[in-house]
């Protein structure tokens, strides 16, 4: 699965790319990750990607020339029609699991990071299939977005994780949160694990597993009970 990240500031997925699942996931040639620098693709001798908006307004726009040509240059290098064009905005659709397993079948996402006061609608009208948010909240730039995106995909791609279900049993998966989980020792400093993890049979297990998901799911999550 290839992934291309338009951003101003590439240096910021050093450490992103090289730990855990992302890392061994490139290595393997699961997930190609590009970045692409929008700087790039200016024709002026300051690299400028911004400029004031129309009609007053504070804080700087991005300006559509640098952006239609470096989306037009990922999507000219992959497979035609494959590639999803994807802006990191507050304003977009609220990223999900099921979004996450829904885009972990495209073969070409191509993820631009906005910044400042966003970009020129042309590009958005024209190249930019969905606008992702990963919340109710405004951020500097699309950079960490971009990069929760990348994380919750790439883990979904088959052969990513080390455990092929381990995605499968999982918060949200199931549209409940994930239920407790507990390790050795059995007791520490008092507290013991729930006697039925320690019995041996799976389906008390099972149905233990199933009970406190929901009850957590009731105590930290209620909205998610009616929308099932």
């Amino acid at each position: 699965m290839r992934f291309d990240i338009i951003t101003v500031f590439p240096e910021l997925f050093a450490g992103v790319l090289e730990c855990g699942i992302i890392r061994r996931a490139r290595r393997s040639g699961l997930a190609d990750v590009r970045l692409v620098n929008l700087r790039d693709f200016t024709r002026d001798r300051h690299r400028s990607v911004d400029d004031r908006p129309y009609g007053g307004g504070e804080g700087m726009v991005f300006m559509p020339g640098p952006l239609f040509e470096a989306i037009e240059s990922c999507l000219e290098s992959g497979d035609e029609g494959k590639g999803r064009v994807v802006l990191l905005s507050p304003q977009g659709k609220t990223w999900s699991q099921d979004l996450a397993a829904e885009y972990s079948t495209i073969p070409h996402l191509i993820l631009v990071c906005g910044r400042y006061e966003g970009v020129d609608q042309r590009v958005i009208d024209h190249l930019v299939d969905q606008e992702i948010s990963i919340g109710d909240f405004v951020l500097t730039g699309g950079e960490i977005p971009a990069m929760v995106l990348l994380d919750s995909i790439v883990r979904l791609i088959p052969g990513a994780l080390g455990c092929r279900d381990s995605a499968l049993n999982e918060s949200f998966s199931s549209g409940l949160l994930d239920y407790p989980q507990y390790t050795r020792p059995a007791e520490y400093r008092g507290h013991a694990v729930p006697e039925v993890l320690l019995s041996g049979d799976h389906a008390r297990i099972a149905e233990w597993r199933k009970e406190q998901a929901l009850e957590k799911t009731k105590r930290a999550r209620p909205e998610l009970i009616t929308e099932r």
